[in-house]
């Protein structure tokens, strides 16, 4: 991928409407953004032009979510240990995958999310124990979300469920996965920049699309603003139950090709 010139115009025109869709999505929810491109993106392309397209736009969104969405300081006050965990998490979880590149993680994280929502249908999901030590649980969480993005490549939903069980506002539950989201995707660069054989010359021609999400996550963020806390509990229950389908069917798909 040098440029822009070596893809077709309806190809570039699907990448710009991508961008666009995934900017509104992390937007409005404060995540999604790259399970939404990736695979769309993917679709028309391949997997590694996908992930050299969407990450820039992708940081640029994060970005975009953590100016906009309030007051940083509280939550790094509070949750700043939350991206360290999720580092060492992605570091084991990524030599797990090496190890045992074959075992179904993603099953594994579809059945977390599904476990999870029906707790949550029972109305089992006031956990006081976890309110009273959520540093130690912090850990245990921000861990899990490092290991299922060294795995599978997603690490929102046990970041989603631990800040969901705090009953945190939704302002703080953007900010807080947005800090960790912010680390994991720098980390990416950097390797990518550094080691992953991607010339300046790709990054440069993705800046582009890095405007369009910006604008796309402001106009996201704008829908946020105007909906109440239980309105927004409601709609990341759906996207934790969207998230666990593509999971499934991300699974199903490899299962025939394999």
């Amino acid at each position: 991928m040098p440029g822009f010139e070596s893809l077709s115009v309806g190809v570039v025109i699907w990448l710009i409407c991508v961008i666009a869709l995934a900017g509104a999505v992390q937007g409005a929810l404060g995540l999604g953004f790259p399970i939404v491109a990736t695979p769309l993106i993917a679709a028309v392309t391949d997997m590694r032009t996908a992930v050299i397209v969407v990450l820039l736009p992708c940081l640029a969104s994060i970005a975009t979510n953590i100016v906009k969405s309030g007051s940083l300081r509280p939550v790094l006050a509070e949750f700043w240990a939350m991206p360290i965990y999720m580092i060492l998490g992605a570091a084991v979880g990524t030599r797990v995958f090496i190890a045992f590149p074959q075992f179904p993680y993603t099953l594994l994280l579809a059945g977390m999310i599904f476990f999870y929502l029906n707790l949550e249908r029972l109305g089992r999901t006031d956990w006081p124990l976890l309110r009273t030590h959520r540093g130690f649980f912090g850990m245990v969480f921000g861990v899990l979300a490092g290991a299922a993005e060294g795995t599978a490549n997603i690490a929102a939903p046990p970041l989603v469920i631990y800040y969901l069980a705090l009953g945190v506002t939704p302002a703080t539950l953007v900010q807080g996965l947005n800090i960790c989201f912010f680390a994991g995707k720098t980390t990416q660069f950097a390797t990518l920049a550094t080691a992953g054989g991607v010339e300046v010359v790709q990054w440069l021609a993705t800046l582009p699309l890095a405007v369009v999400s910006c604008v796309m996550s402001v106009f996201g963020i704008r829908i946020r603003n105007r909906i109440d806390a239980a309105t927004y509990r409601t709609w990341l229950k759906r996207a934790l139950f969207v998230m666990a389908l593509l999971l499934l069917a991300q699974y199903a798909y490899l299962s025939t090709v394999a």
